[in-house]
């Protein structure tokens, strides 16, 4: 699409003035910022503030350029307006309001058709997302606005998002540890849209097999380390030599061997009812080592186990479903 879609330092910003912006609550914030929820006093509509902490222009431009090439995809949060205070000398982003079902409180209780609704939702933003050439780099619950009640999903915080070159070297100190895809754990810099991919399927296991966090490792060797005992040491050595990779660890146990854990191995009586062979044969197809061998978003949809029961169905639409 040319560098006019993903030359982002040589874009302008227009900030407008915060005046019409009424800040409620706070309710969230990490290190590149501070979420608010907001009002506009212009139709009394509730809205998100994201005040910028002082980063990189360049990182913020990048934010916004994405924001804005995404503006109309399924699922994404939606951005209204950017704003400069000269008091503060602060930026925000001024986003749709999602009412959010907290992760912890959810997880655990999602029924079938409601998890194959968030999952569907999640694989249709991530499907638009990579045919426009962008990797978010930090799916995770906490990114994704779950608004139960209406069953509303929005993928959010595009701060780590980044344009995807084949061939360019990428940063690895992306994602957040529970979500981390091997190829970061193992210093691989030519990761692709299957990143995102192997989040997901880390949100789908935690989802089918009710533990709030699947893979959760105490530092990046540990969370290594905790995929290796569940997919094998076998795959993993697989992976390596594919790609050339040499894993520099004091980590005994990283290379010792570790036989593969059928997913079959993780249902229980508390979960069996909401894990079909259709749900573990797409995370099996979700959660592969080596990113060539993963689903696409696109694949992944088309995948039966969102044919034996309608997402769209949730939602009241005339859609239809293939079966």
């Amino acid at each position: 699409m040319g560098p006019g879609w993903y030359d982002y330092e040589n874009m302008t910003v227009d900030w407008n003035v915060p005046d019409r912006y009424e800040i409620v609550r706070r309710i969230g914030g990490g290190r590149y910022s501070e979420v608010f929820e907001g009002v506009d006093s212009s139709n009394e509509d509730p809205c998100v503030i994201k005040v910028l902490k002082p980063v990189a222009r360049k990182k913020i431009k990048r934010e916004i350029k994405i924001l804005r090439n995404l503006t109309g995809g399924p699922n994404i949060i939606r951005l209204m307006d950017t704003v400069h205070d000269e008091h503060s000398r602060s930026n925000s982003l001024i986003m749709e309001y999602i009412e959010n079902s907290d992760w912890k409180e959810v997880y655990y209780n999602l029924t079938e058709m409601e998890i194959k609704h968030y999952l569907f939702q999640l694989l249709t933003a991530l499907d638009f997302v990579h045919s426009r050439g962008i990797i978010h780099r930090d799916v995770k619950p906490a990114n994704i606005m779950f608004d139960r009640a209406r069953r509303k999903l929005r993928l959010i915080d595009w701060g780590l998002a980044e344009f995807y070159h084949p061939g360019v070297e990428l940063h690895i100190r992306v994602a957040s540890r529970y979500f981390k895809g091997p190829e970061l754990l193992v210093g691989y810099k030519h990761y692709d849209y299957a990143l995102d991919i192997w989040s997901t399927g880390c949100i789908m296991a935690a989802m089918l097999f009710r533990r709030e966090n699947f893979f959760r490792g105490r530092d990046n060797d540990d969370q290594l380390l905790k995929i290796i005992k569940v997919l094998g040491s076998d795959d993993f050595e697989r992976y390596l030599a594919k790609y050339g990779l040499y894993l520099q660890t004091y980590d005994d146990e990283l290379v010792q061997s570790h036989a593969k854990v059928p997913w079959s191995k993780f249902v229980t009586a508390d979960n069996r009812h909401i894990v079909s062979t259709d749900a573990l044969d797409l995370l099996d197809k979700l959660l592969r080592f080596d990113h060539a061998e993963r689903l696409t978003a696109a694949e992944a949809l088309a995948h039966s186990f969102f044919s034996t029961s309608c997402p769209y169905l949730l939602l009241g639409t005339a859609h239809s479903c293939s079966s």
